[in-house]
């Protein structure tokens, strides 16, 4: 593929990981950790606009990271892959780990990673937007408050479902990979916290610890380096 000729593969007959290590991103090498699959991590940087080139559109006509190119895909072919609810349930299908094969809970795994992708990453990303980064700037606060009220509202779902959970579908899934990057970075990097009063969310902040806790999570939220 045209990608590689900008970021070319050491290792081939691995899965090959066209990443930054922003909540979306970890997301798939968080699940590559802990699903023990090899892979080779590229460093697509979207501060320099590395993700609108030719060789990355090439993959990704979308301009988003994470994509991947698996060299074994469905018949022993290779496939690429981009958006990340997509990617995560390819790998938890491929190795039959991360995500019930059949039954109810597959499809309640699936419905908080679909919950993540169209809700809570989309929001706490435009609150990242209106209070960290450009947005802030604007005189007229009334998108930031929208953003965080909905935040809000998001948080208060998942915090209520947590009660009396280890995780958000029983087991650890794709689900708690999807939702607990965002929730890190939105106290974190984006220094939201107090914007939702997070302290009230006990639920949510004992799920994360325990999320981060995970050498696996550890390891991927190093990626790429």
């Amino acid at each position: 593929m045209q990608i590689q000729d900008r970021w070319p593969a050491t290792q081939p007959d691995v899965i090959q990981l066209y990443s930054l290590a922003t909540p979306n991103g970890v997301k798939v090498s968080i699940a590559l950790e802990e699903l023990g699959l090899r892979y080779e991590a590229h460093k697509v940087d979207i501060t320099t606009g590395d993700q609108l080139t030719p060789e990355f559109l090439s993959l990704n006509p979308n301009n988003k990271i994470p994509a991947i190119i698996d060299p074994h895909g469905p018949g022993d072919e290779p496939f690429g892959l981009w958006e990340t609810g997509a990617i995560l349930q390819y790998l938890a299908d491929k190795t039959g780990k991360l995500l019930p094969r059949d039954g109810a809970q597959r499809y309640e795994v699936l419905q908080w990673l679909s919950w993540q992708v169209g809700g809570l990453g989309p929001m706490m990303g435009q609150v990242g937007f209106f209070h960290k980064y450009a947005g802030r700037e604007f005189e007229d606060k009334r998108p930031l408050q929208r953003y965080v009220d909905e935040s809000a509202r998001l948080l208060r779902v998942l915090d209520k479902h947590l009660v009396g959970r280890e995780w958000i579908v029983d087991e650890y899934s794709i689900a708690d990979i999807a939702v607990f990057p965002w929730v890190r970075n939105f106290v974190g990097w984006y220094e939201a916290g107090e914007l939702v009063d997070y302290s009230q969310f006990k639920e949510v902040d004992r799920v994360l610890q325990a999320f981060l806790a995970r050498p696996a999570v550890q390891r991927g939220l190093a990626v790429p380096a």
